[in-house]
């Protein structure tokens, strides 16, 4: 039997649009005790960007308390190591009041550390870095491709923050980051127990393009000129999904209906990358992995506590 002070974090992983916020909030209602969320989600831990990154309302949370949505403001530096500090100290105090902790995975590299810890790597070069950010995109890519071309497949030419950092690890460590990654998962956390949702690609496609639509009803563009015109937006938050090409729209540079597309094409592939990452997780023992398909969150969660607990 598993007592309140010692029970497992249960972490909730699978593509975006998935469903892993209804199904961790019914199983915050199921479990014995009660659980709470803490979100694993990069861009969900900046105010004001809620639409875009599809932090749970309240209405979504279902009176299930939440941890680590909304915490900095979007112009604010933000780290793997910021989260897994704080996702590490919620877990505990979850804990601590009886409850099961039950994380909720949207970036797969915060799920990582959180069950395998940090990678280990090169101290930060701040002048290497001023001399990345400095160098034209194109040559930035051109090396990437050249040092890592298995990061170069993940990561969308558009995307320069990634690709920074993974040309930065390339020339301090002298390795591919992604032969580090691979290498980076040797032992799994025995304080945790992993729920994956397996969607086949044309259901997640769908899903994706019926949530863009949502988003756009719901107000995004909206919330992108807000925090755009008022200069709220950091170089990593302007970069998110969603964002960056209303952005694009918004300077004149597409039109909206140009923008809209373009968010359905990137958060396609972003899922496309999100599955390449899944099946890293696959060789972890005991996790259980459900195909959500037309289930109820509720059919589901009764079929990952019974595979998990009882």
């Amino acid at each position: 039997m598993t007592t309140s002070n010692n029970r497992p974090a249960i972490v909730v992983i699978g593509p975006t649009a998935g469903g892993k916020t209804a199904i961790s909030v019914e199983l915050a209602r199921q479990l014995s005790g009660g659980g709470e969320c803490v979100s694993a989600d990069s861009m969900q831990v900046y105010r004001g960007m809620d639409i875009g990154t599809a932090t749970p309302t309240n209405e979504e949370r279902g009176g299930i308390p939440h941890h680590l949505l909304d915490v900095v403001d979007p112009d604010q530096p933000w780290t793997l190591d910021d989260w897994l500090a704080r996702a590490n100290q919620a877990v505990e105090d979850i804990r601590s009041r009886g409850k099961w902790p039950i994380l909720v995975g949207g970036t797969n590299l915060y799920v990582q550390a959180f069950l395998f810890g940090l990678l280990d790597g090169p101290a930060p070069d701040p002048a290497l870095r001023a001399e990345l950010m400095a160098m034209d995109p194109e040559s930035l890519r051109a090396e990437l491709v050249q040092r890592d071309s298995e990061a170069a497949d993940r990561i969308h030419r558009n995307d320069l923050r990634r690709t920074i950092r993974a040309v930065e690890y390339a020339r301090l460590a002298g390795q591919p980051l992604s032969a580090a990654q691979v290498q980076w998962h040797q032992e799994c956390r025995k304080d945790a127990r992993l729920v994956g949702l397996d969607w086949p690609t044309d259901l997640i496609n769908r899903r994706i393009n019926t949530r863009v639509r949502q988003m756009m009803e719901a107000g995004l563009l909206t919330e992108v000129r807000k925090l755009h015109e008022t200069g709220l937006l950091g170089e990593q938050a302007a970069a998110a999904v969603g964002y960056a090409q209303l952005i694009d729209h918004l300077d004149g540079q597409t039109t909206l209906e140009e923008a809209v597309e373009q968010i359905k094409i990137r958060t396609r592939r972003f899922a496309k990358q999100q599955r390449t990452w899944l099946r890293k997780f696959r060789h972890i023992a005991g996790a259980t992995w459900v195909e959500p398909g037309e289930k109820t969150p509720q059919s589901i969660v009764k079929t990952i506590i019974t595979s998990q607990f009882d």
